[in-house]
């Protein structure tokens, strides 16, 4: 919940000019599953997520579930005056995904980042990481890193996850289905649909690898420096506000 909220908060110091352009990088604790902003609240199963000490949040941006553990999760913001911002959706996600390719690749893996073919299934499932969006970044035609993006009039907000290590499929714990045979044709589909870097590259990365990594290449591949910084004192009190006022209760922003 609260990095939901951090996250809205930066957005909100960007679009009025306060901060610069901001790349955050973060972790969660405890796990949490995401819900895209328009996906239903009855894909989750809360008493489960309850059992398994995780938290529940919905996200301010689209796409579907995703469970926030054992990851490295992006946010990059900019103004509505940035030249991302001026691009449409799709080209401002292949910008940035450009510079999420040379991360991974100086890790050593192999990524690959495409536009969608057109054809997309009737029904798509509960789990962001079962299908690649445009641009969506690959390793062997399974998912390595899903994201998603929110614009507002004054900036625009893209965050994202990569998973590190552990099993992917433990999001289906998190998620409502209807009987334990699904649940484990579930789990079957999202391991052989995602990869976590770790499976990726045969040995493990640790989260600050990660992060020095996703950092040069964003510095890289956009030819800046970054100022090293912490969240202001105006935007921790606004991010205090949304996480309680907000973030807090899933079930007051449920969309059916």
């Amino acid at each position: 919940m609260r990095n939901m909220a951090v996250d809205e908060a930066i957005l909100d110091a960007v679009a009025r000019g306060d901060q610069p352009p901001t790349l955050r990088l973060y972790a969660w604790d405890p796990a949490c599953l995401s819900l895209g902003i328009g996906q239903r609240m009855t894909d989750a199963d809360p008493g489960r997520i309850l059992l398994q000490g995780w938290n529940i949040v919905r996200r301010p941006t689209g796409g579907r579930a995703i469970l926030h553990i054992d990851e490295l999760t992006y946010s990059v913001t900019v103004a509505s005056g940035h030249p991302w911002a001026a691009l449409d959706i799709i080209s401002s996600y292949r910008q940035i995904s450009a510079a999420l390719m040379r991360a991974v690749e100086s890790l050593g893996a192999d990524p690959h980042a495409e536009r969608r073919s057109d054809a997309s299934p009737a029904k798509p499932g509960p789990v962001c990481f079962e299908v690649p969006s445009h641009y969506e970044i690959t390793v062997d035609g399974r998912k390595l890193i899903g994201s998603a993006q929110v614009r507002r009039r004054q900036g625009l907000l893209q965050h994202g996850s990569l998973p590190l290590t552990g099993d992917l499929a433990r999001i289906c714990d998190a998620l409502a289905y209807p009987d334990d045979d699904a649940r484990d044709a579930a789990r079957d589909q999202v391991r052989g649909r995602a990869v976590t870097l770790s499976e990726a590259l045969g040995r493990e990365v640790s989260w600050r690898q990660a992060a020095d990594a996703v950092t040069a290449a964003f510095a890289s591949a956009f030819d800046i420096s970054f100022i090293p910084s912490v969240i202001s004192r105006d935007e921790r009190a606004l991010a205090d506000t949304l996480e309680h006022s907000k973030y807090a209760s899933v079930s007051a922003r449920q969309v059916v």
